[in-house]
Parts: structure tokens; sequence; C-alpha cells
């Protein structure tokens, strides 16, 4: 199991920037009640947490890992378009869990699974690029939107459906489109119904983008390049056992057992002692995936203007993204020595894929004999123990090495212990009104029916 060590964050260790252990201990009931209510919620279909039941109930799973027995011979390479939720937790899963340089991999290397390309913005200069890269002919596009009518993921899906017909015709167009989208309504489902795709998958109505990587919204692309996705299953059912998502039954002390609580806890109580700024720093190249996935899940769920009560309240840590150990170089300084307003979170690897060895050089040197792991390890260290030398609180999440039931568990933790913070602010961890907002003043600059109100909000501001 992946570990949680929140020592650094205790005002013995960082005194009055810390928690105290007293402050601790009034959260015991409380815990109870809270992780009672996340249990009740999640057996209640009409709310947004079927995340919760993704590890033990996720029909799709077979359905996959038989389109994918399907297609690895026919084709070299997966296009994923999508945004947000719909690209994010697909890239976070690649990065860590298949070669760095996957896609410069020949497919006997690849052992016939496809590269992957996630193109989740639409800067007009990459989309070309990408068109002039790829060989579309022996490409599928996995077209990701739970509303099944996000403009930029609609946009890029009707630009490379356009360079498809025409390389391989409209007929032959559909063995070459997935299409993964919500279960009833939205222009992709209708698509589906007019049979545009030769394999579609359902997201559930009740997971919400940020909270979808385990459904066919990742699971999908992590199968087509080989990741197992049974395993990365197992690692999440792994840790909802762990938090006992399906029991109501708990003892005060299980608080301290549970680490989405103790994450989401931590974080809480630093917030209201001016810690508004969440850093997470994973010293692994391979997790840097992880923490952009959680710059969306943290910052989108947990920040309001309205608490659940009506009340104005403009709450939200501000997630922020670091890398270890390339950071200590361009931001360590400032969060060492600048404003007391920062919880850095290390994602720390106990045992990497790979060792490397510092080899002899011609003139003596202190390296020489090392490994890298070695250095990358003593400076993973010397920076917990420069933050907290410094009184700035840290925590370190661990996992033993990077595998799918590894990064599993470390998602369903930061999953859960998103739900756990919403309780703990009295917000709506689920909805999202200032994303709304602005997609509804877009679609009424180009044009979309029954949008003409906000058209004429923007004229008033403008």
């Amino acid at each position: 199991m992946i570990t949680l060590n929140y020592t650094n964050c205790l005002s013995e260790k960082v005194q009055h920037h810390g928690v105290t252990k007293q402050e601790l201990t009034t959260w015991e009931k409380k815990f109870v009640d809270i992780h009672r209510k996340i249990v009740q919620k999640s057996q209640n279909e009409s709310l947004m947490l079927g995340w919760v039941k993704l590890p033990y109930e996720n029909p799709e799973v077979e359905k996959i890992l038989k389109m994918v027995h399907q297609v690895k011979p026919k084709f070299d390479t997966l296009l994923v378009l999508g945004i947000g939720g719909s690209a994010l937790g697909n890239i976070a899963l690649q990065t860590a869990l298949r070669d760095k340089f996957w896609n410069s991999l020949s497919k006997q290397q690849r052992k016939g699974f496809l590269k992957l390309y996630v193109f989740d913005n639409i800067d007009p200069d990459t989309a070309k690029s990408l068109l002039q890269h790829i060989d579309i002919k022996k490409t599928l596009i996995n077209v990701i939107s739970k509303a099944g009518d996000t403009a930029e993921t609609l946009s890029t899906f009707f630009i490379f459906y356009s360079h498809l017909v025409k390389k391989v015709g409209k007929t032959n167009a559909k063995k070459h489109i997935i299409i993964t989208t919500g279960p009833k309504t939205g222009f992709l489902r209708d698509l589906v119904n007019k049979g545009y795709s030769q394999y579609d998958f359902t997201i559930p109505e009740n997971v919400g983008g940020r909270f979808s990587v385990l459904s066919p919204v990742g699971l999908v692309s992590a199968a087509l390049s080989g990741i197992n996705i049974k395993s990365l299953l197992a690692g999440a059912k792994n840790m909802a056992e762990y938090c006992k998502v399906n029991t109501e039954k708990l003892t005060l002390v299980q608080m301290y057992e549970n680490p989405a609580f103790m994450f989401a806890l931590i974080n809480y109580l630093l917030y209201q002692k001016g810690k508004h700024i969440c850093v997470m720093m994973p010293y692994s190249d391979r997790l840097y995936g992880i923490a952009d996935w959680f710059r969306q899940l943290w910052a989108e769920s947990l920040g309001k203007e309205k608490d659940n009560d009506g009340n104005i309240v403009n709450f939200g840590p501000t997630p922020v993204k670091s890398l270890g150990v390339t950071d200590q170089h361009s931001q360590l300084q400032l969060y060492r020595e600048g404003p007391y307003d920062k919880i850095i979170v290390i994602l720390s690897v106990e045992k990497f894929s790979s060792t490397i060895k510092i080899p002899k050089f011609p003139e003596e040197h202190y390296l020489c004999g090392h490994t890298l792991n070695e250095l990358f390890k003593s400076e993973e260290k010397a920076t917990v123990v420069s933050l907290t030398q410094a009184n700035r609180p840290n925590l370190t999440i661990t996992l033993p090495k990077i595998d799918e039931e590894s990064v599993g568990e470390l998602i369903y933790m930061l999953e859960l212990a998103t739900a756990y913070a919403g309780e703990l602010f009295n917000i709506d961890a689920f909805n999202q009104p200032g994303v709304v907002l602005g997609k509804n003043y877009t679609y009424a600059l180009l044009g979309r029916k029954g949008y003409e109100k906000y058209l004429k909000e923007l004229s008033l501001l403008e």
C-alpha cells in the first residue's frame, strides 16, 4: 500500500504554522459523521459519487479488453480528443505507467500496443503539426466528452474526421472512430446512434469528468497502450477497502488509519491557518502527470463562491504542480523562504524501476561510484528536511514502486480526499458553475441557438 506521512505538518515540527494534535483529536467524532455521509451519498444513484464504486462496478472493462484484442493488429496510433477530465487522467496514466519515450518505440517494442497522442487544447499550430505528424490511415480516434457537446472536443473531432475521410473514405472512417460519452443525450450520443463509430463506451451518468479516469474515459486509452487496467482497478479497490468506503461502521481511532481523510483534514486545517496554496511535488518524472491531473481535481472541486448553505465564502486552495529535483533549482527558494502560505505535498517512490550507476571519471569526484537513485533520494530528503527546518508544512505520499496497483491506489485516495474536503469546507465538490458560465459565453459568441441572453451579457460587459 501507499502511505501518508503528515508528521511534518504538525506544530511540534513546524511550530505555529502546523496543526496541533489537539486540533486533530477534535475531529475524531466528526470524521465518523463525515465518512458516513460520503458512504450514504455514494449509494444514491442521483448524486455525483458514482466514481466511488468504479473499482467494484465497471461493466465496460471486458468490452474494452475485447476491443483492444480486435484493433491492435490493425492500428499503430491512438489519438485521444478531449479536454480537462477527458484528457488529464489519460495523460497521467500514460506518463506514469508507460516508457517516457513510448511513442518513439517500434511496434514490436510496444508488443503491438498503440502509440498515444492526447490533443487536449485547440491551439491551431498544434493541430496542424499533429495532422502532419500522424499517419491517419493507421490511427484510431477516441473522442471523449461526457456531455457530448464540448465545443473544444467537437471542433477538433470535426477537423480530424474530415482529414480521415479524405484519406480512407466515409465508409471506412467509421472503423477508426471510438466515441466515449454519456449514456443518453448529446451530439456524440447522436453520432453513436447514427453509426459514426465502430466502438462506443459509456461514461456513467453519476461520474463527473474530473473523477472519471477509472471509467472508460481513462481505461480505453490505458488498455490500448498496454496498461493492465484490471490491476489499476484492483489498486483502487485496495484503497477503497482500506478506507472502508463500503461501511458506515467505524470507530473514532480509525480516522488516523484513513489516508484520504487525513490528507483532506491536514489541508483543511492548514487552510484555516493561511496555507491557501497546495504544491504537489513528485520526485519522479513519471508522476508529474498525476500532479497535473490533481490540479484540476482539487481546484475545480474545492474552488467555490458559495457554501452548501448559500453563503458567499469564496473558498478554495490553489493547487500548484512542481517537479523534484528540477524545481529545487527554480521554485524551492520561494517555498522555503517566501510567504507562509503553502503546504508542500511530496510524492515519493521507494524503488525505481531502474538503477543507473555514476561511473568513474578521469578526475576524482565524490559522485563517482554512487547511483542516480542515491542522488535523487538524497535530494528529496534534503528538500523535506530543509522545508521542515524553515517551518514549512510538508507531507509525503510514498509509493512502494510505480505500477498499476500503486497508481490506482493513489488516484482513488486523492479522489476520496477531495470528497472528504468538500464536506470539511461545506461546499459541493461535484459541481463547477464557474466553468459552465464560461462555456455558455463561448457558445453565445459562436452563434449557438438558445444562448442569445449570454451574448447580451457579454455586450454589456465590454
